[in-house]
């Protein structure tokens, strides 16, 4: 499968400014897939060590985080020449090994001809709950996230829709193949982007394939919660993480604790959800009271909503059948927008936004606001459908008056009354 990150490695790998570069993401979202693959195509040869598997390789570190012995120990070890410039040297589950990600600055400062791919799943849980000595400054950092529905059309075959979809942002021009766009969309929502399980669809397209291997990422989830967790700290994150679907069938999202467990209060429940958003596999998505610059500045941190890194997750979690999303029948109607919200987070942070959403002291309420590159702060609303009236939309604009407004739906491109109209399908074409 065909991963935009490529572009971003081709990029890293000539720069004269590169540094060793650290890869995080969620588990299973195709980091070290990414990094093999990499390697193979752009490089001689490519040496590969997972430290959370390999005592040996941990070994190497201990003495001290000399680059030159480093590379030699891990040359003998791999059977492999190391060659810089001309090999990639690729350290899987980093955070395993505290020395290993130590020794990055080192490979920075002294060793810059060699060329460092290090990969986290749970780099960000680690360093959360470890004294580790991060080397700031001396790495390069990417986040991988699930397949987006740009990707999901490369590895589906459907590049020439992809092409057009493309053609009509640029021109802000109508869809001519709307409807086929609106439903290989519904069938992304259902699948998701984890490589797993969108390697299932190509494959056979068929649905309960999908739905076991989203099952297993939904395992691993949780053996990794009883690995890197104490038992009682793993019992609340899997109550958290268990209430995600509930929390977003609610009219209003707003994070409630009381959904976890009765009488649950934030004090119990913080850190279990600061793992599950270290670990990358959830989205919060936090308050703001005003639409102005900087949106930090007027950050509500008790309120907020919570989104899952990936729609099909969601679905397997929540037990909702591929027939129902992609038909939509009306008894689906009160979480198709919840869907529909999940699917526009996880786009936007995938885009490199940062996402909050806004609401005033009475009762209007907007999807979504962020900062784009030019600084303009800029409100987003979310339909499921193509009934797109809103009264908090306007309510915002004729009160900050933003550079323009997007409106994300079921409805082809257009403009209209300064709202930019993008399809739920195009949204990967909004970028920073």
């Amino acid at each position: 499968m065909e991963r935009k990150i490529v572009r971003q490695l081709k990029a890293w790998k000539i720069s004269s400014r590169r540094n060793p570069l650290i890869i995080s993401g969620a588990r299973q979202v195709g980091k070290t897939y990414s990094a093999l693959t990499f390697g193979k195509e752009f490089y001689k040869n490519t040496v590969y060590f997972n430290l959370e598997d390999s005592m040996a390789t941990k070994a190497i570190f201990e003495r001290d985080l000399n680059p030159e012995r480093i590379v030699r120990e891990l040359s003998a070890l791999s059977g492999q020449s190391i060659f810089p410039g001309d090999t990639l040297i690729i350290f899987d589950e980093i955070q395993s090994c505290e020395r290993a990600l130590t020794s990055l600055k080192y490979f920075c400062e002294n060793a810059p001809e060699y060329h460092i791919i290090a990969a986290g799943s749970l780099l960000g849980v680690a360093m959360n709950r470890e004294a580790y000595s991060f080397p700031v400054g001396k790495v390069d950092m990417i986040t991988l996230y699930p397949l987006d529905f740009e990707e999901f059309l490369m590895a589906s075959g459907n590049t020439a829709l992809l092409g057009l979809i493309r053609d009509a942002y640029s021109e802000f021009s109508e869809m001519s193949l709307h409807d086929t766009a609106l439903d290989l969309y519904k069938t992304y929502l259902v699948v998701g982007g984890m490589p797993k399980a969108v390697l299932e669809y190509v494959n056979t397209k068929d649905f309960n394939f999908v739905l076991a291997a989203q099952k297993n990422i939904n395992d691993a989830y949780i053996a990794d919660m009883a690995k890197y967790a104490t038992p009682q700290e793993t019992t609340k994150i899997m109550a958290a993480w268990a209430s995600i679907p509930a929390q977003l069938s609610k009219e209003n999202r707003k994070f409630q604790y009381k959904v976890i467990k009765s009488g649950a209060r934030a004090y119990e429940y913080e850190t279990p959800l600061d793992w599950l958003r270290f670990a990358g596999i959830i989205y919060k998505c936090v308050r703001v009271s005003e639409g102005k610059m900087p949106l930090t500045a007027y950050a509500d941190n008790d309120s907020f909503k919570v989104y899952m890194m990936d729609t099909g997750l969601l679905c397997s979690k929540f037990g909702i059948a591929a027939n129902v999303v992609r038909n939509s029948p009306p008894s689906f109607d009160g979480f198709k927008g919840a869907l529909a919200e999940n699917y526009i987070c996880q786009c936007l942070a995938a885009n490199g936004f940062s996402p909050f959403y806004w609401s005033s002291p009475g009762k209007a309420e907007l999807d979504f606001v962020f900062q784009d590159s030019q600084g303009n702060i800029i409100p987003l609303e979310g339909k499921s459908a193509d009934n797109v009236r809103s009264k908090s939309l306007r309510q915002y604009t004729s009160l900050y008056t933003p550079e323009y407004a997007v409106r994300v739906s079921a409805k082809n491109f257009g403009h209209e009354n300064g709202i930019k109209s993008i399809p739920l399908y195009a949204l990967f074409c909004l970028t920073p």
